[in-house]
């Protein structure tokens, strides 16, 4: 050995004795346990179409039904003899060539509503039809298993449904830098600091007053922890690139956030849809396309998975104005480094089996999807979160 390799080796062997015990204490502590691995929910807001998205492009029905909407096939990207990507969705067809794409099709649940807000909740609450939860599907995550508001992350300004728990809320931020500053106001700041513990547990605005500690606090840990990650990639300049670039901060910089939810709207095209979804899927897929770049330049990619989904699909027939009205079933898309079947999950839709209203039919509950992400992913009880057994799926 050379004298130089033998000193170095030797300097190396001896530092290691006086590393501190609390130090070394954290090779054992599993990446689980520090929550390690993320989940992000992404809603394209007002019901995508999920037939002018991934294409039949072999069936006679969808062109008959669709004679001037329907994506012509010498203007798609084929995937294989009978389907095809919308021609938007370039960035999305390299990451699913790379095997970081699952497709699970005709995505639903029993007696559908074709409301937007009531169907939404239904997404959110992973309620029945017929059933009307006070609490969303992440936010009972929070209570069982984080304990703490920072868990969940909403992009936005308001925190919606999904993230509000029956202990605990999520955080609803854009600008993590805007929120702390917000609580640093004299009059946050002086109610806050004149209740005392056995004030709040006497007064009947006890709970609120604790609702604002843990928003305080919160704000303070996101600000301070994700300022020392500024992202260097160039995002799409609109508000969905702006959320996925401030998420991607979030995770690269270590916050210990376990959920993100992040939503896009236009996607209610019941006229003009042609221009209008492509718009639509283009700044999707650019978007997605820059943030999976950010992640895996940073190594986060790997422990993270992307949850994309519509509160409904659209009908099967074109109306009069030249676009498609609200409908059921439709296909929702997981991307992510771990999975088990990329590519297609299940058949497509059959377009001659439609339901009494002319929609698509369902095949998969769209809560067996949250049942397998808590049980394989997060590596929860599901049970518990969704207040019912589902059963799993193999993605």
């Amino acid at each position: 050995m050379e004298r130089r390799h033998f000193l170095k080796q030797s300097a190396l062997a001896s530092s290691l004795f006086f590393v501190p015990s609390f130090v070394r204490a954290f090779e054992n502590v599993s990446k689980n346990a520090i929550g390690f691995k993320k989940l992000v929910i992404i809603q394209m807001a007002g019901g995508n179409d999920g037939l002018n998205t991934i294409i039949p492009y072999s069936n006679d029905i969808y062109y008959n039904s669709r004679p001037k909407i329907a994506i012509k096939k010498d203007a798609l990207i084929t995937i294989n003899e009978h389907l095809g990507f919308h021609e938007s969705l370039g960035p999305l067809k390299n990451l699913y060539d790379k095997g970081y794409v699952t497709i699970i099709n005709n995505v639903g649940y029993p007696n559908p509503n074709r409301s937007h807000f009531r169907s939404t909740d239904i997404w959110q609450t992973a309620s029945n039809s017929d059933e009307y939860l006070d609490t969303g599907w992440l936010g009972r995550y929070l209570d069982e298993n984080i304990h703490k508001s920072y868990g969940g992350i909403e992009l936005d300004d308001s925190l919606s449904l999904i993230l509000k728990g029956k202990t605990l809320n999520g955080i609803a931020t854009k600008n993590p830098a805007i929120l702390y500053n917000n609580m640093q106001t004299p009059y946050f700041k002086k109610v806050l600091d004149h209740q005392s513990d056995d004030h709040l547990s006497e007064h009947n605005l006890g709970y609120l007053y604790q609702t604002m500690i843990e928003a305080r606090s919160s704000a303070k840990y996101i600000y301070e922890t994700s300022k020392t990650f500024k992202s260097s990639f160039e995002y799409p300049d609109n508000p969905f690139g702006k959320q996925l670039k401030t998420t991607a901060e979030f995770i690269n910089s270590g916050l210990q956030t376990k959920v993100y939810y992040v939503s896009m709207g236009g996607f209610d095209t019941h006229a003009g849809q042609i221009n209008k979804q492509s718009r639509l899927l283009e700044l999707y897929c650019k978007s997605i396309d820059v943030f999976v770049k950010d992640l895996e330049r940073n190594d986060t990619f790997k422990d993270t998975l992307i949850l994309t989904f519509s509160e409904f699909g659209r009908r099967l027939k074109q109306n009069a104005a030249n676009g498609t009205d609200h409908g059921a079933a439709n296909n929702v898309f997981l991307i992510g480094k771990h999975l088990k079947s990329p590519g297609f999950y299940n058949e497509m839709p059959d377009l001659s089996n439609l339901d009494g209203n002319g929609d698509l039919k369902h095949t998969v509950d769209f809560r067996s999807i949250y049942a397998t992400i808590l049980d394989k992913w997060l590596e929860v009880n599901d049970n518990a979160i969704l207040n019912r057994s589902f059963s799993k799926l193999d993605f």
